[in-house]
């Protein structure tokens, strides 16, 4: 077995020889060494967006004048600081920050996942611990991505802190993606659990993550600007690690340093769009006309600076990078992919096909009208940074291999009680959608990574698949479209070879969204 590895990863430093695919068994260890590479790059897009490093590069300390320089913008230390953050990746940024301001920094407060220090520690990652005389208070919640208690004694604990502060005073904010859920503080009389339903009520009849936030910012007492409003006159810097597509400032955990744009008529407007406005409970009612008719109106956030450290983009640019040191002709297609994952999954399908005829067939092609059903396909998805026309392009000039890549958080309508997350979903349904018609002479690899690495309730990041999905699966009694029909893919994957398609990294510290890469390899 170790020898076997130990030739994978071989065959994973150079691009893929025609060569190799000679017979069965050369076929084999080549789609081997595909996923062995597939799994290596995706690795890359999450080293390239891990928090110490990023928060370095974002702060500079003077020690001999006491300057903080964020940007640029300077701010003076004098025992002044004080930190709170929230989020899949603050404990990896608030060790970086204690080492880097050392005895300027006064207290801190942060909420996190439960269990990821030990986490961390059992995967030997001392770089994003804490050390044992930290100023900085932890605690752990939001189990599964949702709030708790837990959370919401963070939320509170951050909320003192932040209401205790002075003009003299700067408040060093750190936010990661999950840092919604990790900051729950209802605005009385609404109870945690009551928000908790409703925000499920929305994600399960597929709400967007902006829809999402609008509800949540409206009943928190620090998202949506809150915090900001509570740590004034204190100056606050918030540097900010984006897991939202287009890297608003303002949806990302809900905004708790940027004033919200969002009025009452938003909120209703989302609720009547769910048929959920008719079941709210009295107290969300409450809140929302309490709302509508404050006197003072919206509040600003003008003593606040918001910074984006790092977001997807910055890891789809690494992934890029890499790709190419390993002979691949590599475009990034899109930072911003998001809407239903079974219209992404006919996209990424239709795009294999299309490119791969493109690959492979330079005076052909596909036919015109697959060209115009994946033309239709990408208007549908509304993706404003899309660069389909230029990877096409880049695909006719190819003779190599080409790898696409692509970021962002396609949306899961519930349908069934399985278990799963989105990437896993996402590659099982391209898995089925790939076998649906064949491919011609190119192999086919499409992965999909959470870069946080918990795809939904479950230990993997995620998944990859080739055209040969369905057709292995039946040979083991598998039944895809059973699975998909209760959104069970992560049992199907455990199921499917042993487990060996799912993609296992551990929690990593950080979360950008999603990473999706689409290899076509000529044979």
């Amino acid at each position: 077995m170790a020898a076997a590895l130990q030739v994978l990863r071989h065959l994973a430093r150079a691009p893929l020889s025609p060569l190799l695919w000679g017979g069965p068994l050369a076929r084999l260890a080549s789609s081997m060494a595909l996923a062995e590479q597939a799994r290596q790059l995706f690795e890359s897009t999450v080293g390239a967006v891990l928090p110490g490093p990023m928060l370095q590069r974002a702060l500079s300390l003077d020690p001999d004048s006491g300057q903080l320089k964020v940007r640029d913008r300077s701010f003076q230390l004098q025992q002044n600081l004080y930190l709170v953050g929230f989020g899949k990746a603050v404990l990896g940024m608030a060790t970086a920050a204690e080492e880097l301001l050392g005895q300027h920094l006064v207290q801190g407060v942060i909420s996190i996942p439960k269990g990821i220090r030990a986490a961390m520690e059992s995967a030997g990652k001392q770089e994003m611990l804490l050390k044992p005389h930290s100023r900085v208070q932890v605690f752990e919640g939001a189990e599964n991505n949702l709030p708790d208690r837990d959370a919401l004694r963070a939320a509170l604990a951050i909320r003192q802190l932040a209401e205790g502060l002075t003009a003299d005073d700067l408040l060093l904010v750190l936010i990661s993606g999950g840092g919604s859920a990790l900051l729950p503080a209802p605005i009385p009389p609404v109870t945690l659990e009551e928000k908790q339903t409703l925000t499920k009520l929305l994600a399960a009849r597929g709400a967007t993550i902006q829809e999402l936030n609008t509800i949540r910012k409206a009943l928190s007492q620090l998202k949506g600007g809150g915090l900001a409003q509570a740590a004034y006159p204190a100056q606050v810097v918030s540097l900010i690690l984006s897991d939202v597509v287009g890297d608003p400032v303002e949806v990302i955990a809900s905004g708790p340093t940027v004033a919200s744009i969002h009025s009452v008529q938003d909120c209703l407007h989302i609720l009547n769009r769910y048929g959920l406005r008719a079941a709210l409970p009295r107290s969300v009612k409450t809140v929302l006309a309490r709302a509508d008719s404050d006197p003072h109106g919206p509040h600003t956030c003008g003593h606040v600076l918001n910074v984006i450290i790092g977001s997807n983009a910055l890891a789809l640019a690494e992934a890029q990078k890499q790709a190419e040191a390993l002979g691949y002709r590599a475009v990034v297609l899109s930072t911003a992919i998001q809407g239903d994952v079974k219209s992404v999954a006919q996209f990424y399908a239709l795009l294999a096909r299309v490119a791969g005829a493109r690959l492979t067939m330079p005076g052909a092609g596909a036919s015109v009208e697959e060209d115009e059903q994946l033309y239709e396909l990408a208007a549908e998805l509304q993706l404003p940074d899309l660069q389909l026309k230029e990877a096409l392009e880049a695909v006719v000039g190819t003779r190599g291999p080409v790898c696409l890549l692509a970021g962002g958080e396609p949306t899961v309508q519930l349908q069934g009680s399985g278990k799963g997350g989105r990437n896993q979903e996402l590659a099982l349904r391209v898995g089925a959608e790939l076998g649906r018609w064949p491919l011609g002479p190119i192999d086919v690899l499409f992965l999909s990574g959470g870069t946080d690495g918990q795809d939904g309730p479950t230990e993997a990041a995620g998944a990859w698949v080739r055209p040969e999905l369905i057709s292995q699966a039946a040979a083991q009694g598998l039944d895809v479209a059973a699975f998909l029909a209760h959104n069970d893919s992560h049992t199907f994957f455990c199921r499917f070879q042993g487990g060996a398609h799912l993609l296992h990294t551990g929690l990593t510290g950080t979360n950008v969204m999603d990473a999706h890469l689409l290899f076509l390899q000529p044979r």
